[in-house]
């Protein structure tokens, strides 16, 4: 895995899940060649990152590499940003523009969110890519275009071609070399390595402590349903890093009722059989005496003990953290 990604620590590290592993295999795979590539995956999944992998990895790494969010600019504009113009080509052209795709010349273009592109521009785009030359917006020349294309979208654009926003020729044009980027959820076992980088990296722009993490709220970062992917679990930790003052994170105000909870609520609502009922309350019995331990600062019996904090009797709780795998951890 260290080999994939020379030049960022992310990556270096956290590839644990099987379907992670799959998706640096094909960048290991794609990077050398000149292929178009699309990058599909919902919000906050890192396409960026995979695209700058891919450009990082290839023959194109010593030229730029130039992102466009084409959900970002005004459909007047998007033209202009990607082809450029000539002066005086339209109302307030008061100066020729070199379009992204001749700044990106000899590199790597990303035209994120591609699937945002209107319908007339797509057929624009299509004859770039077709012809590998472009001309500028009221301009007659024929420039050369000698780029690598890498498109990102959310969207799932076999859809979007079935229901006619988007070009079908297009969409294989751009879908020469499919990577799918999964969801943290379907990767839960990537959290703690990913929190564990973020944190380390917050507390050094921050000029903070690098703080570990309560097994307790590992636990319950790992039952959230993270709509919002890596990018959401970025925040999180960096609230954690802003507001925690003691030996640990403290995520007691970020893993909030509104927030977490509720969602950790939700699926436990959604449970149909008893045995993933039970399972759920060892998961809640296990992160309740963990948390407990983690303020008693891990001493069990006498008072102040988390049996005492616990109303149990100490016996009762070493047979509970016993059952629970951790006796070793917390034994007499």
């Amino acid at each position: 895995r260290s080999t994939l990604f020379p030049y960022t620590t992310l990556f270096r590290s956290l590839a644990d899940s099987v379907s992670l592993i799959a998706a640096l295999r094909r960048v290991s795979q794609v990077a050398p060649t000149d292929a178009t590539v699309l990058i599909q995956g919902e919000t906050g999944t890192g396409k960026e990152l995979f695209a700058r992998a891919i450009h990082n990895l290839s023959a194109r790494k010593e030229r730029m590499m130039i992102k466009v969010n084409c959900a970002a600019l005004p459909s007047t504009l998007i033209e202009s940003e990607l082809f450029g113009h000539e002066r005086g080509s339209f109302t307030g052209a008061l100066r020729r523009r070199v379009g992204k795709f001749e700044l990106a010349a000899g590199g790597t273009i990303l035209l994120d969110e591609v699937g945002e592109l209107p319908l007339e521009l797509q057929a624009k785009l299509l004859r770039v890519l077709q012809e590998r030359e472009l001309e500028r917006i009221g301009g007659s020349r024929v420039i050369p275009v000698d780029v690598r294309v890498i498109a990102a979208t959310n969207r799932d654009l076999e859809r979007e071609v079935a229901e006619g926003r988007f070009r079908e020729d297009l969409y294989f044009r751009l879908n020469v070399f499919p990577l799918a980027v999964p969801p943290l959820r379907d990767r839960r076992e990537d959290i703690p390595l990913l929190a564990a980088h973020f944190a380390s990296r917050y507390a050094r722009e921050f000029g903070m402590p690098n703080r570990s993490f309560r097994e307790s709220d590992l636990l319950r970062l790992g039952n959230r349903e993270w709509k919002g992917n890596i990018r959401e679990l970025a925040h999180l930790v960096e609230q954690a890093v802003i507001v925690s003052d003691g030996p640990t994170l403290d995520f007691s105000s970020v893993l909030s009722a509104d927030s977490g909870m509720l969602a950790e609520v939700g699926m436990v609502r959604q449970r149909k059989t008893m045995a993933e009922f039970e399972e759920e309350v060892l998961i809640l019995e296990r992160e309740l005496l963990l948390d407990t331990l983690a303020r008693s600062g891990g001493r069990v019996s006498g008072k102040g003990g988390a049996a005492d904090m616990l109303g149990m009797h100490p016996k009762t709780l070493y047979s509970r953290l016993d059952r629970l795998g951790l006796k070793k951890r917390y034994g007499r």
